[in-house]
């Protein structure tokens, strides 16, 4: 059974960010359509208060994170741990698309070392954080952060970064509105 948390205190905001992979799910409103669930990485989520994340959204294949937030806002983060004490941390909430050029975007990516290929950010206000006990996780080590991603992006350059949302991040696989603002 899991432990509801009233907030991310200090130290599970730091066992959060040192993690270095965590999943993302969304799905659209209503029966029909796909759920998504996402591995993320690359150093690209902050606990940025005890209510709030903030992760790195890079380029990708689909857009269906982005279409989903935009559409209802139901997210949730998940992040286990892989090594150390057993443990599983779920974060449910409202998600929000922070395009680049919005308010607030320079000030939230400035919390991550530089990185190519970020398409956007999203900010999570949690509804319900949860932690339960993550006995089923396997233990393993990490290696190391593929290069892939920004070897990709460096060679593309930003003007073929964006050709590629507009091509491939329109919409999602549902129809949804995606990628908008290029």
């Amino acid at each position: 059974m899991a432990d509801v948390l009233e907030s991310m205190d200090e130290a599970l905001r730091g066992w959060i960010e040192a993690q270095p992979v965590f999943f993302v799910a969304s799905a659209p409103t209503g029966a029909d359509g796909f759920v998504n669930c996402s591995p993320k990485g690359n150093d690209s989520l902050r606990a940025i208060d005890g209510r709030t994340l903030v992760y790195l959204d890079f380029v990708g294949s689909g857009t269906e994170t982005i279409a989903h937030v935009k559409q209802n806002g139901r997210i949730v983060v998940m992040l286990c741990a892989f090594d150390g004490p057993p443990r599983i941390i779920r974060v449910h909430g409202r998600g929000e698309v922070i395009a680049p050029g919005a308010v607030d975007f320079e000030e939230l990516l400035g919390l991550f070392p530089p990185q190519p290929g970020v398409r956007c950010l999203i900010r999570v206000h949690a509804e319900r954080i949860s932690s339960s006990c993550g006995y089923g996780v396997p233990l393993m080590d990490f290696k190391e952060r593929r290069k892939a991603l920004p070897m990709w992006a460096e060679k593309r350059g930003s003007d073929g970064v964006i050709e590629y949302q507009r091509v491939n991040n329109a919409r999602s696989l549902d129809g949804l509105r995606g990628v908008d603002w290029l």
